[in-house]
């Protein structure tokens, strides 16, 4: 069995950048690979196990094949996953201003026509799709940290991924579970902390030097303990746990960083990735 990534989405959201980081990360990758080939390539590749292909409207004629084509690695035993990549008309019309690119279906009309008409044809793929991105806001950097974080580990076991973000630049919309520790004092309104953040160690001192601080990371790891296990059994393979606070620059840092580290110790996350989200944001 091979586990096989069909990366899609909108033009201008992010593949190419996404089959760069599992390229790094050491699957065999194929830039616009023609849906009809999708299983000769998996037969020819014997010797490989980890396989990622884009498909998008490229494809021309074949994209209306690609449905089936995933069906049909399903039905020959492999694990195939779809990631569609998907930005806000807005965010994609700007990035292609910026670029000066044409739209690959805009014809004679303007990128908002290419980008109309792109939706309608990715509709059958984006509904196959277990992994739902929204680039909109992402960097490029955050979009390959995104990527790693899913895809990056060859375990055959959930992967847990913490995040800190702050609520000021929105609720991430990968996040499996989100938990807010606005609760805690913040370091913000204390003079000597306010310009450092939750990865100094005193900082994390002033937010995890109280009893509501541990119990809040008792009760996280009991839940996760509880959860993993079951999201197992149900097949799931990716588990984000987004930690908010106000800034995502102090106590949410500090609680995912020390939620990571416990995690790491025990079986089940043993294999635990962390992103701070926002850190670097004014």
């Amino acid at each position: 069995m091979k586990s096989i990534i069909v990366i899609t989405g909108m033009s201008g959201s992010g593949k190419s950048t996404a089959i760069r980081a599992l390229e790094d990360a050491g699957w065999f990758c194929i830039d616009n690979l023609p849906a009809p080939l999708l299983m000769k390539v998996t037969e020819l590749g014997e010797s490989r196990d980890l396989l990622a292909f884009v498909v998008d409207v490229r494809e021309g004629q074949f994209l209306k094949d690609a449905p089936r084509a995933i069906e049909e690695a399903r039905r020959a035993g492999h694990k195939v996953e779809v990631l569609f990549l998907d930005s806000s008309d807005d965010a994609l019309t700007r990035r292609y201003s910026e670029t000066r690119r044409r739209h690959p279906l805009a014809g004679a009309g303007s990128v908002a026509d290419g980008i109309s008409r792109e939706r309608e044809a990715l509709q059958a793929l984006r509904e196959q799709a277990e992994h739902v991105v929204d680039t909109s806001t992402m960097t490029v950097h955050e979009l390959r940290r995104q990527v790693m974080a899913r895809f990056g580990t060859t375990s055959h076991g959930l992967s847990v991924s913490v995040m800190s973000f702050g609520f000021k630049y929105g609720v991430p919309s990968n996040a499996d579970m989100v938990l807010d520790v606005r609760f805690l004092p913040n370091p913000f309104f204390v003079p000597e902390l306010k310009a450092f953040t939750g990865r100094e160690p005193n900082v994390a001192a002033f937010v995890l030097d109280r009893p509501d601080a541990w119990v809040f990371l008792d009760k996280t790891y009991e839940l996760l303990e509880f959860l993993v296990p079951r999201y197992q059994r149900e097949g799931k393979s990716y588990l984000t746990v987004a930690i908010g606070c106000t800034g995502g620059k102090h106590r949410s840092v500090a609680i995912a960083h020390a939620l990571t580290q416990r995690l790491k110790l025990a079986p089940f996350g043993e294999h635990a990735q962390l992103w701070d989200r926002d850190i670097e944001k004014e």
